[in-house]
């Protein structure tokens, strides 16, 4: 109950709630796919079963992640990748990356559908995820990412279709959510046992890293973005 208390706890359990609603809105695209062509019956198994053994495998990777970012430059090449992530939510994507799941009429084939898939698709989950749990302390990082997962997933289940509609009318929410990755890379960098000698472990430095990291993935971002909107004016003449 004593890491409940902790203000770090809320604040990493805030973070892994935006993070999987934010990348893991596929998620609920997959499960609808991988189930549309069971029986009513069992859709809502196949939806339970597969979101279950999606949660369990991810646990599993994020338990791996949390351990291997103890090795020093891990963190640092995860902090990268985590900008990478948050750039790529500011800048438009093509929506044809679902073309290739197939739905199946047999329960546990569309469970293992949906399990295959959300493992593939996690590999961003997964890192942002763990990035955030390092901000809470080292005995509180695994209960903190299975409650963060228990409180989320639910939420992308049920509520993908309002989530998305939100993100279509405030797109600013996609932006903090991008700002949010750069944010966790830079105070996740910060600590990595390879800097530590380097860097002043000192919240200043953590919090500056991590504004940095925001400022970063909001500058790109929106450059990229912007050059994806211009119009390709060379193939024109």
């Amino acid at each position: 109950m004593e890491m409940l208390q902790s203000a770090d706890f809320w604040i990493a359990v805030g973070q892994i709630i935006m993070i999987d609603i934010l990348l893991g809105g596929d998620n609920a695209v997959v499960i609808a796919l991988a189930c549309r062509q069971l029986p009513a019956h069992q859709r809502t198994k196949g939806i339970l079963w597969g979101t279950a053994g999606a949660i369990v495998l991810r646990v599993i990777l994020i338990a791996f992640a949390l351990t291997l970012l103890q090795v020093p430059y891990l963190k640092l090449i995860g902090a990268a990748l985590l900008i990478w992530i948050g750039v790529k939510l500011l800048v438009p994507q093509d929506e044809d990356g679902h073309a290739s799941i197939r739905g199946s009429d047999k329960l546990w084939a569309a469970v293992k559908t949906v399990i295959v898939a959300d493992l593939v698709m996690s590999i961003d989950n997964v890192i942002a995820i763990a990035g955030a749990a390092t901000g809470a302390d080292t005995s509180h990082q695994l209960p903190l990412v299975i409650f963060g997962l228990l409180v989320s997933i639910p939420i992308i289940i049920g509520g993908s279709q309002l989530v998305l509609k939100l993100m279509d009318r405030f797109p600013v929410i996609i932006t903090i959510g991008g700002m949010l990755l750069g944010w966790i890379a830079g105070t996740m960098a910060h600590s990595d046992p390879a800097v530590l000698q380097w860097l002043p472990q000192t919240k200043v430095w953590n919090y500056g890293l991590g504004g940095a990291g925001a400022l970063l993935v909001f500058a790109v971002g929106k450059l990229m973005a912007g050059r994806a909107s211009d119009p390709p004016e060379a193939a024109d003449r």
